[in-house]
């Protein structure tokens, strides 16, 4: 007899692909989010791969906690658990909206389709809209669904949405043309908009945290969204292509099963404002689930650090922001102090810039990324780690691989891990004899391929984490805490 964890279970589901970056899966997916939050249903987000910021755009919109899924880091077991567990932890999702990332067969090799959407869309069984940039084109569009149609049969697309559409002539030829020579629905036809865009930077979209503080108009651009995606797509064969979708098996066994701790639940800060909101859901779930209690504060608007045992400091644009973290000197030195007094610190990226001793930005220099919000200045920073953060002399987007050199707070000597980093800054003037306690075989890192910097207690690493990918992360870090907190008292 088959176990309980194993059971088949089912959700309508839809995985929303494209045929190249920019091609529009966002916005459409924004919007699609929204229009089946209006009619009342409850609505669980997805994006494939590591990205911090779609995300974020997600929750917003369904008030359900996005999560990320990735074949290459969590595997076929790992993309199943976290699959059902986030449709059923906030409540019964009654269907799941997949956004995929670039097009729809890129990944992490040429030949197989590893760390793709269409790793995703059949690890998941999900039903694939295929969204078309059909700017300038007509009869080609079909050419282009017919190649991602025949390329794996496995990958089953069942409709099309045809974007960037000129006029009426225009859109009556692109779907004549598509349904005539794929046999596929155009379930779709969006025009060119300008009003249907989302700020841009220099890693992708604004988050949507920073975004709702940055401009007053965010509802009214995401309602104008959801107005032109309603309009333009059929959302009730969109629901009827959801539900066709096929029962899958949960995985054999769970990482989201709470564990009982002996002691009192240690707190956990975690750094959560316009310059910190880079945090994978499952992570904090993760913590929380390993024994912590969540304390959010913010190192820009928070005079004081709370108390705690334990800090996480995600990533973000700490870059745009640092003339606040700055001025915020009493929290500068709270966090410095306490890192002396051995307290547990992890910071991913902009959690690594801010504990270092200074960020210069708008550098100019050959090969520099110079923004224009970014002026020329240099601010001190927490100082808990030694070194200088340069912003702009190179952009890394990679998966990366790393072995922790060293017992650390995220876990002990000779634990691997697959992660990625995604950065504009280097880590410069650091001391010969700095401590380093992740050695990478894929990465960049900080300095000859070694991340993670080491003082007292602090870890600081441009490696950014999955939890649900690198299962030790939630208990080391909160036993670390606990063991602080036995030490204090």
């Amino acid at each position: 007899m088959p176990s309980a964890d194993n059971k088949e279970f089912n959700i309508p589901r839809v995985l929303l692909a494209a045929d190249r970056s920019s091609s529009g899966k966002t916005t459409i997916t924004a919007g699609l989010l929204a229009a089946l939050k209006t009619r009342g249903y409850n609505v669980q987000p997805f994006k494939v791969a590591l990205d911090y910021i779609d995300p974020s755009y997600h929750s917003e919109i369904t008030g359900r906690r996005a999560r990320n899924l990735d074949g290459y880091l969590m595997g076929e077991e790992g993309v199943l658990d976290v699959f059902a567990h986030a449709c059923e932890v906030d409540g019964k999702a009654e269907i799941a909206v997949i956004e995929g990332v670039r097009g729809l067969f890129e990944g992490l090799e040429s030949i197989g389709d590893m760390g793709s959407t269409a790793q995703i869309a059949k690890m998941l069984k999900c039903p694939v809209i295929l969204i078309i940039n059909a700017r300038s084109i007509t009869r080609s569009a079909a050419a282009l669904v017919n190649g991602y149609k025949d390329f794996d049969p496995d990958v089953n697309i069942v409709g099309v949405i045809l974007n960037n559409i000129g006029g009426m002539r225009h859109a009556k030829k692109a779907k004549e043309a598509v349904e005539h020579f794929t046999k596929l629905p155009v379930l779709g036809i969006i025009p060119r908009d300008n009003a249907m865009q989302i700020s841009m930077r220099h890693l992708g979209l604004v988050p949507a945290i920073e975004e709702r503080r940055r401009v007053n108009d965010l509802d009214e651009r995401l309602a104008a969204i959801e107005k032109r995606i309603s309009e333009g797509i059929d959302i009730d064969k969109f629901i009827e292509i959801a539900q066709q979708a096929q029962p899958l098996k949960k995985a054999e066994n769970t990482i989201f099963k709470p564990r009982k701790l002996e002691s009192e639940r240690p707190v956990i800060g975690i750094a959560l404002d316009e310059a910190f909101n880079f945090y994978y859901h499952n992570n904090l779930e993760l913590l929380e689930l390993a024994g912590a209690k969540l304390e959010y504060f913010s190192p820009i608007h928070d005079e004081r650090l709370p108390n705690m045992d334990g800090l996480y400091l995600g990533g973000g644009y700490p870059e745009l922001y640092a003339a606040e973290l700055e001025a915020n000197e009493s929290m500068r030195e709270d966090i410095r102090k306490a890192s002396e007094n051995g307290l547990p610190i992890y910071g991913e990226c902009g959690g690594l810039m801010y504990l270092t001793e200074r960020i210069t930005t708008g550098v100019k220099d050959e090969g520099t990324y110079h923004m224009a919000e970014m002026p020329e200045a240099t601010h001190e920073m927490v100082g808990a780690l030694p070194g200088h953060s340069l912003m702009g002399h190179k952009r890394v987007v990679s998966y990366n691989i790393g072995q922790l050199d060293e017992d650390t707070v995220i876990g002990s000597k000779g634990n691997s891990f697959i992660g990625h980093e995604f950065h504009h800054s280097e880590v410069t003037e650091l001391p010969d004899d700095a401590e380093f306690a992740i050695k990478l075989s894929r990465g960049t890192g900080i300095r000859d391929g070694w991340d993670g910097l080491v003082r007292n207690n602090t870890l600081g690493a441009y490696a950014h984490l999955e939890a649900a990918s690198y299962k030790e992360f939630a208990a080391s870090f909160v036993d670390s805490a606990i063991r602080y907190r036995g030490n204090k008292e």
